[in-house]
């Protein structure tokens, strides 16, 4: 029981860890707030939620393999605390637009990308900070900690939200603003940590280099082929959740609030036990299951509006969000596992770009679907046909996934503690 505390990874954690859950609750207040203000407020279509969605992660085909590179270079420390005063302003914008008169949708579409280019820098540091600051036996258990935290982020997140967006109306957002705030100040009262990598070679082959140490460590390339998979129909299901919800099922700002709350107490299990799991079935079995049994549940939705379209979708997203969980603890420890720590910046750049990368595509596409449908269809039916279909494309991530496990005992039983291919993408690199 002692080894469950959370002082047991040490100071430096607790204040990341820390940041991070404050920084989280601040982000579902955003997720929330910013289709519901476009829906309600601006009145726009699902294609235009669509392009707002989009540029959430429409930095990351075109920063994301030069933030790898950069991230190697800077201060990891100093990095994660200058992106979260960027997206403070870039949060702090959207009301003080809104309260000028000039709130629009490509204003909104140039605050998320901002806020979407930042937080890729962010994300490569953060991928690096974990194994800075805790020892490699307990990656799970932080990575447990993390989306623990973050799950019960997603718990109280929807309905503070709501409550919020009903009180306050967009001035909820500068409660996101406050989180990032929180979040550096937690960064700049952390001890140093993580060093600046001295590598040889141009810019060019650092870039390049991620890709190809993605792919040739077979471990790497299933992960890569289940995530590209899982967020072309993931996305999908996301962006159109809302205009489901307002538009087809009628729901009000604080009923969707409540489920979406209710939804993520899944989340929060998933956190909980996904070490257990995991340390019964193994890391890559647990994450091919997760990721098909995330999938299947989604289809749950269907069974609105014939069954109370609130409790259909608190149901259906807490199952979503359980195997979320599973997947997001087990992912990164399988992928760290795989790569010195002098290449970890690149391969999660890297890693990041090509699976992320078809983010604004899926999210557009899924915008653009309901659009279309909606003439022949109407609104309900028409986001109901496309949630499902990208659902059933998500789930076809468990097949890449499926020799994973077998590739980590293989590994194993040759040498229990460095990878197999480690040593030759290490020569290649350099």
């Amino acid at each position: 029981m002692k080894a469950l505390r959370p002082a047991s990874l040490g100071g430096r954690f607790n204040l990341f860890w820390l940041g991070q859950t404050v920084s989280t609750v601040g982000d579902r207040v955003t997720v929330f707030v910013v289709p519901t203000l476009m829906i309600f407020v601006l009145h726009a279509s699902a294609l235009q939620v669509g392009v707002v969605a989009m540029a959430q992660y429409l930095g990351i085909p075109l920063l994301g393999p030069v933030a790898g590179v950069l991230v190697d270079h800077w201060d990891k420390r100093w990095t994660m605390l200058v992106c979260d005063l960027v997206r403070l302003v870039a949060v702090a914008v959207v009301p003080l637009a809104y309260w000028q008169g000039f709130l629009s949708t490509p204003l909104l579409v140039g605050c998320v990308a901002v806020i979407s280019s930042a937080t890729i820098f962010f994300n490569v540091g953060y991928l690096v900070a974990v194994p800075a600051v805790v020892s490699k036996d307990h990656l799970v258990r932080a990575y447990a900690r993390l989306e623990g935290s973050g799950s019960v982020a997603e718990v109280a997140g929807p309905s503070i939200a709501a409550g919020l967006y009903s009180a306050l109306g967009v001035a909820a957002l500068l409660v996101d603003a406050a989180s990032y705030l929180v979040s550096a100040l937690c960064f700049r009262a952390m001890p140093a940590w993580g060093e600046r990598t001295v590598v040889q070679g141009s810019v060019w082959q650092r870039l390049t280099l991620g890709f190809r140490l993605n792919w040739a460590d077979p471990v790497l390339r299933r992960v890569v082929l289940a995530a590209v998979t899982l967020n072309c129909g993931g996305p999908v299901f996301v962006t159109v959740l809302p205009v489901l919800s307002y538009r087809g099922l009628g729901l009000t700002v604080g009923v969707f609030g409540a489920a979406m709350s209710v939804a993520a107490v899944g989340a929060l299990a998933g956190a909980v036990v996904a070490p257990r799991i995991s340390r019964r079935m193994g890391t890559g079995r647990t994450l091919a299951w997760s990721l098909l049994l995330h999938c299947l549940v989604g289809l749950g939705v269907l069974a609105a509006p014939s069954l109370p379209a609130g409790p259909v979708i608190a149901v259906t997203m807490g199952c979503y969000g359980f195997f979320m969980s599973c997947i997001n603890v087990c992912s990164a420890p399988t992928r760290q596992s795989r790569m010195s720590a002098q290449h970890q910046g690149v391969m999660h750049a890297a890693f990041r770009t090509v699976t992320w990368g078809v983010i604004p595509l899926a999210a557009l596409a899924g915008g653009l679907a309901v659009t279309l449908l909606t003439g022949p269809l109407g609104v309900l039916d028409a986001a109901r046909a496309v949630m499902a279909g990208g659902t059933l494309l998500a789930a076809c991530s468990f097949l890449p996934a499926l020799r994973i496990q077998s590739l980590l005992d293989a590994a194993d039983r040759k040498d229990p503690q460095v990878p197999s291919t480690a040593p030759a993408l290490t020569e290649t690199a350099s």
